[in-house]
């Protein structure tokens, strides 16, 4: 006989999973097969990619006869490079990095964070040029494609409400995307994590210890950037965020299972 009072169980949903790449990985064909390799095994697993690709902005603006700037790790985006940087990154790496998804079988489509209005920015006040500051918007697009079972690809390329184009750092783009999509983060990066003062690897780091070593020079250029925005993310969504590195992608499943990776940036 029924017990009406018993009810099915409903599975808890699984959040996505949001995953930033950029550096070394993008020059190195190898270690992005073997990432998306990895993400083709995450059958019940709904992926999203952010992506940089500093090293292409590089080669493209040297090629043009154009200097790079960085201030605290963080590139200067003139006025007058920003359609090359926009070209570089929403185009060539983007369109570079869905072909070999596809080539996969995974589905990918190509994206900037303006598209389907799911990220608006205001220009950064430090003095960067044109370079935006994202804030979530609607989610809508992506929950569509992640539903079809797309892979959702996204360059690090916005617009201001006037519909200027402008640079995000790609790990702030991260965290929009994460935020908007109420997503677990792991920033991939060319190391195992973050380093202490002893020059080892750390297994935690919370914002007062982040502090002590950017204060310290121990954080320093990419790497300072990249701990502000996990430690934002981890404070925003009050749980860890991984740094770990695009060398070792299998670990992607061992943090899938509870198992801490590379660094665990701490909410507190």
């Amino acid at each position: 006989m029924n017990n009406p009072e018993l009810k099915p169980q409903v599975k808890p949903k699984l959040k996505p999973l949001v995953i930033k790449i950029g550096g070394a990985i993008l020059e190195k064909e190898s270690a992005l097969n073997a990432l998306l390799s990895v993400i083709a095994t995450l059958k019940n697993k709904q992926v999203v990619l952010v992506h940089g690709g500093g090293c292409v902005v590089d080669e493209m603006l040297a090629q043009a006869g154009f200097t790079t700037e960085k201030k605290h790790g963080l590139r200067v985006t003139p006025k007058e490079q920003i359609a090359l940087i926009s070209g570089a990154l929403a185009g060539t790496v983007n369109k570079a990095i869905v072909a070999t998804a596809n080539s996969m079988d995974l589905a990918a489509v190509g994206l900037s964070l303006n598209d389907g209005d799911m990220i608006s920015c205001t220009l950064s006040t430090q003095d960067l040029g044109q370079v935006g500051v994202p804030k979530t918007n609607s989610s809508k697009l992506l929950d569509t494609l992640l539903k079809a079972n797309f892979l959702p690809v996204i360059s690090s390329i916005g617009a201001l409400d006037n519909g200027d184009l402008v640079n995000v750092n790609a790990d702030d783009a991260a965290v929009a995307i994460c935020q908007l999509l109420n997503a677990e983060l792991l920033l991939l990066t060319d190391v195992n994590g973050v380093k202490g003062a002893d020059g080892e690897y750390l297994s935690s780091l919370n914002a007062e210890q982040a502090q002590q070593l950017i204060e310290q020079g121990v954080i320093a250029g990419g790497m300072t950037a990249k701990v502000n925005a996990a430690l934002h993310a981890a404070k925003e969504l009050r749980r860890s965020i991984a740094v770990a590195s695009w060398q070792s992608p299998e670990q992607i499943s061992q943090l899938l299972d509870g198992n801490g990776i590379g660094t665990q940036i701490q909410p507190n």
